[in-house]
């Protein structure tokens, strides 16, 4: 079997060697090396170049804190894939899935930025706008740039994205800079191409298809030097990667530490969707998915490496909303020939700077429940606990435990209130009645956590919580999440030092897959 390499511009080196990267879009800073947990969430551009803190600050994808805020919206015009991935199942007028590769429309450059204008109109805090299929942007060059050109000319406030497998991505750097492209995903899962010909069969290459161990070596080596290309212009980017247990799971430390090397702003490391019904590749073979453990295991591995995201939702390509929302189904093309938009820049302005006050609040609330938790008297100051959370935005507790349909969950401490990801959940309220069907897979959702802060919660999922060991919280409604799960932890550890109660370690839990269920997509 071949050595482990990787190509950089033309040369082949050993995994290890030290590249000379410019500084230009490096991620957040990271003083000796350190990469933090996650990227964008501290009070403000402390801890990063203005220039950077300008980019992130309100995209909720390259920010944890600005994704309780601001909402996205991806465009379906690129239709055409240049590889294959075991993992991916394209869908078209699909409505019922929420994962990549699904849309209900694909669409025209002019449908999309028509489109755009009209939810930006009714969304003011939509603040991003990204191209991530439902096949590459890159394998659909002149649909993509034609849509961004539209764009800058009409909706000249909106950040511009787009997401690739890296193939074509040095081809296309220069165009991406013409449109003022800020931000790029780079779906990178291998740097070895001996496990990559594990997850990609084919890809299509200088009018060819070419498969197996050749196929991943040339989208490898595409991908390093797109990426080192991108550093280079100062084009921020994230790089995705499916975590696939017994294929790559080990391997992604050596991906998170590669591609920080060339200057990677972020790594999403997310968790493999395959259940049979998607008709992947994977699905259909029986490669299982991680659990909530094991994806965790390989973020907080990864620590030190590029700096992780964990707050991403696995979105379908024409998603519109806050992460975890998707209100498509409002802008659809009849729909938006009976509307009457009016592109506002002014009011758009008007209530962002709404936002920013809110969001304000939210960090002096964490900066005094922290200091509350520093001087709480408790016992080992070094316990963490798992803390899911029930909201339908704004960073609040402010959502009825039956009405989730998906749980944020925080990793809590006496120095920190961290978010460590979400879990999607089948909708337990139908037609105002609790299912109690849907309970126990809702409650294996959250398993590894200690407590739920919800804003209502009722008799029976109360009684099903704690007898799995989930405390049901319903005291801080309305309360910023971080305020509230620090004091909930401030009360836990006195609790446990008055004897009251004695702490349990959890056990693990289910990752939620892509598909919703019928009841979900009713509620939608």
């Amino acid at each position: 079997m071949p050595a482990k390499t990787y190509v950089s511009i033309g040369s082949i080196k050993p995994l290890g060697a030290k590249l000379n990267v410019p500084e230009a879009g490096g991620g957040c800073g990271t003083a000796g090396g350190e990469g933090k947990a996650s990227c964008g969430s501290s009070d403000g551009p402390d801890d990063m170049p203005q220039e950077i803190w300008d980019k992130v600050k309100n995209h909720p994808c390259y920010s944890e804190e600005a994704h309780h805020h601001y909402a996205r919206m991806h465009v379906a015009v690129a239709p055409a894939c240049n590889i294959q991935c075991n993992y991916c199942n394209r869908k078209y007028d699909c409505s019922n899935e929420s994962r990549p590769g699904v849309v209900s429309q694909k669409l025209t450059p002019e449908q999309a930025v028509k489109k755009v204008v009209a939810v930006a109109s009714e969304i003011p805090q939509m603040t991003v706008l990204g191209i991530a299929g439902p096949g590459d942007a890159l394998a659909n060059p002149a649909k993509t740039f034609e849509t961004f050109r539209m764009l800058q000319e009409q909706a000249p406030d909106i950040k511009l994205c787009l997401s690739t497998n890296g193939l074509a991505l040095p081809d296309y750097v220069d165009e991406i800079c013409k449109y003022n492209v800020d931000h790029v995903t780079i779906t990178i899962n291998m740097v070895d191409p001996a496990v990559g010909e594990k997850i990609y069969p084919w890809i299509f290459w200088n009018h060819k298809r070419v498969t197996g161990y050749e196929a991943a070596k040339v989208l490898h080596e595409r991908q390093m030097l797109g990426l080192e290309m991108l550093t280079a212009r100062g084009v921020l980017t994230k790089i995705n990667s499916v975590l696939i247990p017994g294929i790559n799971d080990e391997h992604l430390m050596e991906v998170n530490r590669e591609v920080k090397k060339r200057g990677a702003f972020l790594h999403n490391i997310m968790p493999l969707i395959s259940e049979a019904e998607h008709g992947t590749v994977f699905g259909l073979t029986g490669q299982r998915g991680p659990t909530a453990s094991e994806l965790k295991a390989v973020q907080d591995a990864c620590m030190g490496g590029a700096n992780l995201m964990r707050h991403c939702r696995q979105c379908r390509a024409d998603a519109v909303g806050l992460l975890g929302e998707d209100r498509s189904e409002e802008f659809t093309l009849d729909k938006l020939e009976q509307m009457d938009v009016v592109y506002d820049l002014d009011k758009r302005k008007s209530y962002q700077d709404k936002v920013e006050v809110e969001r304000q609040a939210q960090q002096a609330a964490k900066h005094e429940a922290l200091a509350a938790a520093a001087n709480a008297v408790g016992v080992d100051d070094n316990m963490k606990v798992l803390v899911a959370v029930a909201t339908k935005g704004g960073g609040r507790v402010n959502e009825h435990f039956g009405h989730v349909t998906e749980f944020q969950v925080f990793e809590v401490s006496a120095a920190q209130a961290l978010f460590v990801g979400h879990r999607r959940v089948d909708l337990y309220c139908q037609g105002g009645f609790g299912d109690d069907e849907q309970l126990p897979s809702v409650v294996k959702a959250i398993n590894d956590c200690h407590a739920v802060l919800v804003a209502k919660i009722g008799a029976c999922p109360r009684d099903e919580l704690l007898a799995a060991g989930v405390e049901p919280v319903d005291q801080y409604v309305g309360e910023f999440i971080e305020k509230a799960a620090l004091d909930w932890f401030n009360d836990y550890r006195g609790r446990i030092a008055s004897g009251a109660i004695t702490h349990q370690q959890r056990g693990d839990a289910q990752i939620r897959q892509g598909a919703f269920t019928g009841g979900l997509a009713e509620a939608a």
